[in-house]
């Protein structure tokens, strides 16, 4: 078995390097907008999951045994869903717009073996943004940027980003992107690490 994770992330590859799981790596090509607008009202939860889903299947497989990982996350603040930044405009408008509220960070993960799903789960960590002054923003902005134009939320929790929050509640690896305890879990229900 070759477990094959469908994702550019650096800090989802960082994870599992730590953990001591061996994989390999092909991007998955999916087009997220289309997945999202196909799901109508489904809760953040729900896209995420669906969004992991979809990306564990986008990755062809070259042996029946490869389980594919699919993963992705979103943020919701006060009821609105929130994607990647298309420009440092658009991040400096998610950051005013977070300023002083809670977010919630919603990481999903997928396995995928032969064309199929054979696990799915998701994880929610709930982050309370600090009041961010508009030099705040523009400065860190000027530090971080573009490096977080691929992250939803426009932080990297492992860097600067977590000068954005007083409080943070859920697991570390949910925050970086994926709820690599429940991955870990599921691979070894699957047989595929040692229990």
């Amino acid at each position: 078995m070759t477990l094959i994770l469908a994702s550019k992330s650096a800090s989802r590859r960082a994870m599992l390097e730590a953990a001591g799981v061996r994989f390999e790596i092909a991007s998955a090509s999916v087009d997220e907008r289309a997945v999202e607008g196909g799901l109508g009202d489904a809760t953040a939860a729900a896209v995420a999951i669906a969004l992991a889903e979809a990306k564990a299947l986008a990755v062809p497989q070259t042996h029946p045994s490869d389980l594919i990982l699919g993963s992705d996350s979103l943020v919701v603040c006060n009821s609105r869903r929130f994607d990647k930044p298309a420009d440092r405009a658009e991040a400096a408008r998610h950051l005013e717009f977070f300023s002083g509220k809670t977010i919630e960070l919603h990481s999903a993960a997928a396995l995928a073996q032969s064309g199929e799903v054979v696990w799915r789960g998701g994880a929610v960590a709930r982050l309370a943004v600090r009041t961010l002054s508009p030099g705040f923003i523009e400065t860190y902005l000027d530090a971080e940027w573009p490096a977080v134009a691929g992250c939803v939320g426009v932080f990297r929790i492992e860097g600067p980003g977590v000068q954005l929050f007083d409080e943070i509640e859920g697991d570390h690896f949910t925050v970086l992107g994926m709820p690599l305890l429940l991955v870990l879990a599921a691979l070894r229900d699957l047989g595929e690490l040692p229990a």
